[in-house]
């Protein structure tokens, strides 16, 4: 790998008279599709965690991070440094940086160091409070008073960009009835692969490929997706799900190795045959956010050996983010449902393929076989 650029200085901005103008002029300048964020800490909290939920929130995500974590650890600064390389971010600006804790500054100051961002910290004072200027002593910084400069050169240039025009601004409105989940509920029983595996590519024999998604209903979902869960795995399992269209079991067989960013392939395994055997699944484009954010994620979490996508046990945690999302398969008849009206039949299809096996008359062995 080449190596990484060199960090840009740390920006101090001095707003030594508190003007309203800094804080709506950095504001309006937050547009994540241009890769600048503007983090407006939320007040009365000192806590690292709390300041890294308020980023998520700033990223467009849950400030929670739902999901099944080890010691009951949110690992929200992982999770926020994952979604700001995929996406990716190259600006970020802390309005009332002279509030912070050495300690919250010192987590920017990591977060800078991990992504290669560039940082800015608005200070509403004339002169810088210890804590920022104890935590500056590691990080070479610039300061500026010039509130031209500042928002030439460091706030960005305001962007007025109105949202899809029929997406909604988080995961709500009319469900999305996608057949490719149809097989996430699935009572197949892959395992991951102990032995090195390089999969060739798909070749579907036994089922037939999942539908692309088209390209207005792949950008519907990728929002709905990103407003659902700020959960690196979660989202990018229900992703792969969409263009692989396997199980939970296999994909949770896929470790960070099998993302191979260069091919834009993601390896799946299935020794025993279950479905395809162990095979190499073309990522689309709407897709690779999600799968480099898990990439990201996992690294930072747990390293090489763990999931990449979510386990089985984060089965409850999964299906909530997809029903959050309003995301789901196709749906039984009125007459067929076994849960009340409302509630999404995951297993729907599963049920239709047991029923049709057990309806099948048993085979007759000839007198002569016997």
């Amino acid at each position: 790998m080449p190596p990484a650029p060199p960090l840009s200085p740390v920006t101090v901005v001095i707003d030594r008279h508190d003007d309203v103008i800094h804080t709506r002029t950095a504001l309006a300048a937050h547009h994540l599709p241009s890769g600048r964020i503007t983090l407006h800490p939320g007040p009365g909290t000192t806590s690292e965690t709390g300041l890294a939920h308020d980023l998520l929130a700033t990223l467009g995500k849950p400030p929670l991070l739902t999901g099944r974590f080890p010691a009951g650890r949110q690992p929200a600064w992982e999770a926020a440094a994952a979604w700001m390389t995929a996406l990716p971010v190259t600006r970020l600006t802390v309005l009332r940086a002279h509030r912070l804790t050495t300690r919250r500054i010192m987590r920017l100051l990591e977060l800078r160091a991990l992504t290669g961002i560039h940082l800015t910290l608005v200070c509403h004072r004339p002169h810088l409070p210890a804590a920022l200027h104890q935590a500056l002593r590691t990080a070479d910084y610039s300061l500026t008073t010039d509130l031209d400069a500042a928002r030439r050169h460091y706030y960005g240039t305001p962007v007025t960009e109105s949202p899809l025009a029929d997406e909604p601004a988080g995961p709500t409105g009319p469900w999305l009835t996608l057949p490719a989940l149809e097989r996430l509920i699935s009572y197949d029983s892959p395992r991951p692969c102990t032995d090195p595996c390089t999969p060739p590519p798909i070749i579907w024999r036994h089922r037939p490929p999942p539908a692309p998604l088209t390209a207005h209903t792949a950008q519907r979902v990728a929002h709905r997706l990103h407003a659902a869960t700020a959960h690196p795995r979660l989202a990018a399992a229900i992703a792969a799900a969409l263009f692989t269209g396997a199980s939970l079991q296999q994909l949770a067989t896929a470790r960070p190795h099998d993302y191979d960013t260069a091919a834009a392939t993601l390896a799946l395994h299935d020794r025993a045959r279950y479905t395809d055997g162990c095979a190499a699944h073309p990522v689309p484009p709407w897709a690779s956010v999600f799968l480099q954010a898990t990439a990201c994620f996992t690294r930072l979490v747990s390293g090489e050996d763990q999931e990449l996508l979510a386990a089985p046990g984060d089965r409850a945690h999964l299906l909530r983010v997809a029903e959050t999302a309003k995301l789901r398969p196709p749906q039984p008849p009125a007459a067929r449902r076994q849960g009340p009206v409302g509630r999404v039949e995951w297993d729907w299809r599963e049920r239709q393929e047991a029923e049709r096996y057990e309806a099948r008359p048993a085979r007759r062995v000839s007198p002569s076989r016997r």
